[in-house]
């Protein structure tokens, strides 16, 4: 089973998304429109972060980062 983890920075304003462990990352490329992609050495995506993200206060999220499984 895989695991998703959500992490975002209100203040920073910036939304992180990871398939992978974190730890994983070896290469970062900038796509366009404020996204970052994250790689591992093999050149697969791991994860990617979304700049300039304002997401409304919202009683739904009860905490930050958000982590879930998924078959």
């Amino acid at each position: 089973m895989s695991k998703i983890k959500i992490y975002y920075d209100r203040e920073g304003k910036t939304l992180n998304v990871w398939f992978d462990d974190p730890k994983n990352e070896a290469i970062t490329e900038e796509v366009g429109d404020g996204t970052v992609v994250s790689k591992d050495k093999a050149g697969r995506v791991i994860g990617f972060e979304k700049l300039y993200v304002d997401l409304p206060k919202s009683k739904d999220i009860k905490s930050l980062p958000i982590e879930f499984s998924f078959a």
